[in-house]
């Protein structure tokens, strides 16, 4: 499958928004039109943090998308790029869309001047990790969550 990456735009609403079903049902989390609204105004509010692209087939069909935003890391005294979210379409997977996605965000570091990429994913999703271990170096770090 060849798959092109690219921005999100303001008229990929309603086709981002079935990728992004896929995703909230991929990892049980309830989908309001509250939520999908908001998350979707972040990506498209060129003041607010997060930004994001799609992946699209040669039909034209959106396959997978990222979501990623600017952190600063302080120990480094300066700038990565975390990808908060990647999902790819269950018929798009192992066509190397994910690759694509993270190539995408990695080359978007590189033209903002980010040292780093960083990103995290559930401990059983072993499917992803197996790219995951390809394109990146697992760390020893331990995630934790309060909540406030």
């Amino acid at each position: 499958m060849s798959v092109t990456v690219r921005p999100l735009g303001d008229k990929d609403f309603f086709p981002w928004l079935g990728l992004f079903e896929g995703y909230s049902e991929f990892y049980q989390s309830d989908l309001t039109d509250e939520k999908a609204l908001r998350v979707w105004s972040w990506v498209i509010d060129k003041n607010h943090d997060l930004d994001g692209a799609v992946a699209v087939n040669e039909n034209g069909d959106f396959v997978g998308f990222t979501l990623y935003r600017a952190f600063p890391r302080t120990l480094s005294g300066d700038v990565g790029l975390f990808v908060d979210d990647l999902f790819v379409a269950t018929d798009a997977r192992e066509d190397g869309v994910g690759r694509a996605l993270l190539d995408f965000a990695k080359e978007y570091a590189k033209s903002h001047g980010y040292r780093q990429l960083q990103w995290i994913t559930a401990a059983d999703n072993e499917t992803a990790q197996k790219l995951y271990d390809e394109v990146g170096t697992r760390t020893s770090w331990v995630t934790y969550e309060a909540e406030v």
